[in-house]
């Protein structure tokens, strides 16, 4: 069961600083598609899980400005979590296309169809349970709990973990203090009563407060409603924090993409495998790269002999490591028997191609993957 939102009656300490945060995000809080705000939730109004689990798993890793759009076209082709659950794969992956990480798709895909079958289409309402469905980790897990249900219980995104950061003068990186940076979080929470009933508000607010007040650079201490509780104002070093972690440079890999054409213009695609990186997406062709190996660079790697012409070099930074591709070109008169399909000019622009093959085919044919 959902927990009955607040009343507008209900009054928080204005002396502790959740009550202060709360106060804040009341006048402040974000407009966003997938949130009830705290006007809506004192009338009554409470999240759909299905709207919280979504957006949270498009967030993850993309920014909230990417993920509009593909929040409002999920709803519209699936506006529940049935209708995802029986949605072909194919279909949800090329939905996907653009906001990266696809295993995220493939993990919603499976999740959708846990909750429709084996929990008659309702999430659970806890964190602990949540946990154990497909793709939700502790932190979607957190927030799922906390915004849906109301959850007491500690929400840390990135966001979060600056503001405590900077709060709290952490002399650690984010990645090395998180047991620290939960317990801040879970001690707001409890101090005085701390969120009361508004657990999924405050989560919120504390997101909001990193996205918009206590940024990573020139944060607005002024307007921070924390601001008389923060180590690192006192201190005059809000630059310091959260402190950074000495980045390892990533690799650099090479390979080749192969944009080939017949005489209607169709591209000849196919399918990644069922696993590993950009599994079961679609691509160009390509020599044998990975993540931690060089592929040929040359037309000895390409799916059939023509005449291949070099059309450019694409680069892009996956999360461990980034790829130069040499593209190379060729037009066919007839289509040679290989693996794979020829997608025309009309259906090009939906299929499930990750960015980087989109780089590959816009460096060769600009203009083919954009939607008319």
């Amino acid at each position: 069961m959902v927990s009955a939102p607040h009343s507008s009656s209900q009054q928080h300490d204005r002396t502790n600083r959740a009550g202060r945060l709360l106060d804040w995000y009341d006048r402040h809080a974000r407009v966003l598609p997938w949130r009830v705000g705290p006007k809506a939730r004192q009338q009554g109004q409470c999240p759909d899980p299905y709207h919280v689990w979504l957006s949270e798993v498009m967030l993850q890793q993309t920014q909230v400005t990417s993920v509009h759009d593909y929040f409002h076209a999920f709803l519209a082709r699936w506006p529940s979590v049935r209708d995802l659950a029986l949605a072909p794969e194919e279909d949800v992956l090329k939905a996907w296309a653009g906001l990266g990480y696809y295993r995220r798709a493939r993990n919603l895909k499976r999740c959708a169809e846990v909750v429709w079958h084996e929990h008659d289409g309702r999430f659970p309402d806890h964190a602990a349970a949540l946990r154990d469905l497909p793709g939700i980790g502790d932190y979607t897990a957190a927030a799922i709990a906390a915004i849906a249900f109301d959850e007491a219980v500690a929400v840390v995104d990135g966001n979060v973990e600056r503001v405590i950061c900077r709060l709290h003068a952490i002399e650690k990186p984010p990645r090395l203090a998180k047991p620290l940076i939960h317990a801040h979080v879970e001690a707001m929470l409890s101090e005085n009563g701390g969120a009361g009933e508004r657990q999924g508000d405050f989560a919120q607010a504390m997101m909001d407060l990193g996205a918009t007040i206590c940024t990573p650079k020139n944060p607005s201490c002024l307007l921070c409603p924390l601001s008389q509780d923060c180590a690192a104002i006192a201190k005059g070093e809000t630059g310091t924090y959260p402190v950074r972690e000495e980045k390892k440079e990533k690799p650099l890999r090479h390979g080749a993409a192969f944009v080939a054409v017949d005489a209607d213009g169709a591209v000849l695609l196919r399918q990644r495998g069922e696993t590993g990186l950009l599994a079961g997406m679609s691509e160009v062709p390509t020599s044998n790269w990975t993540a931690s190996r060089d592929g040929e660079t040359g037309t000895e790697a390409g799916p059939f002999p023509a005449d291949w012409r070099q059309a450019g070099t694409v680069h892009h930074i996956f999360t461990h490591f980034t790829l130069d591709l040499t593209v190379w070109h060729c037009r066919v008169l007839a289509r040679p028997a290989v693996d794979g399909w020829w997608s025309g000019p009309e259906e090009l622009p939906g299929e499930a191609l990750p960015s980087v093959m989109k780089k590959a085919i816009e460096k060769a044919m600009p203009g083919a993957t954009k939607k008319a």
